[in-house]
């Protein structure tokens, strides 16, 4: 039997290490997979990580999706355990989406889970941002939407000595946000005081709304036309009443998600008022 000769030896032996080089390079240079599971996942993706290969989810281009026009012609999928077996994403980013036994298996597959948080201020939303972007190893994309929205929310501050003025914020629906909102927060940052004084959301009447008139309204969600069309908010007494005097209309693009955005929110507040 005839033996290698130490030079072919050692030239099969430097074929073998290149094409494993190449191999560990095809890996290295793989796109990072994002797969988002609900409408806000997809924002965060689209904005702190628009180089990955993603995949979003259904709704990432509807009317109420801030980054609507950027999630053209990108991948969309279902947030099911199959699509996610198929796309094998390296980071999950989700909001509300994706249940218990595809998140446990997300995560048994070695995929990092992103989860954003309901936000009732803005220092809630940069936590958003820096826990989104870390996950992503997106930090200085992060610091830059972060000094985005910090710079927008000095533009809608009040100035000083600025009369602060009462104003009603209600939806399509006939409901209104209170304290401890991200809503209330918006109004906050415009200087405007939240004529909405207990926590949380909760029902205005149509009667409360004509016996007792708010000085002013900020409407929110009333640009979805085929959303709570027969909602309190659109009653013929509420447009009476509401005749020249609202402030800002507010796009439900704006107020779906605990997103940096919602900084653009105040400014149509403060250029409203």
């Amino acid at each position: 039997m005839t033996g290698l000769t130490p030079w072919r030896a050692a030239a099969g032996l430097a074929m073998v290490l290149q094409a494993g080089a190449g191999s560990a390079s095809a890996v290295e240079t793989r796109p990072l997979r994002v797969m988002s599971l609900d409408q806000c996942g997809d924002q965060y993706a689209l904005a702190l990580a628009p180089g990955a290969a993603l995949a979003l989810s259904p709704r990432a281009d509807d009317p109420d999706a801030w980054l609507r026009e950027a999630a053209a012609g990108r991948r969309r999928v279902r947030p099911t355990l199959e699509a996610a077996l198929a796309f094998q994403p390296d980071v999950v980013v989700r909001y509300w989406g994706g249940d218990a036994r595809l998140l446990a298996r997300l995560k048994a597959s070695g995929a990092r889970v992103a989860t954003i948080r309901d936000a009732t201020d803005f220092a809630g939303v940069r936590e958003n941002i820096h826990a989104v972007a870390g996950a992503l190893d997106a930090a200085p994309r992060g610091e830059a939407l972060i000094a985005r929205m910090d710079a927008r929310l000095r533009e809608a501050s009040p100035r000083p000595g600025e009369r602060k003025r009462s104003a009603l914020y209600l939806t399509a629906g006939g409901f209104t946000a209170g304290r401890d909102t991200l809503v209330g927060a918006i109004f906050r940052a415009a200087g405007l005081v939240n004529a909405a004084a207990a926590p949380g959301f909760a029902p205005v009447s149509v009667e409360r709304i004509a016996l007792a008139p708010p000085a002013l309204f900020v409407f929110g969600f009333f640009d979805q036309s085929r959303g709570d069309w027969r909602g309190p908010g659109r009653h013929p007494v509420v447009r009476a009443t509401a005749k020249d005097r609202v402030v800002a209309r507010l796009p439900a693009a704006s107020l779906t998600c605990p997103g940096w955005f919602a900084a653009e929110a105040a400014q149509m507040l403060k250029a409203g008022g």
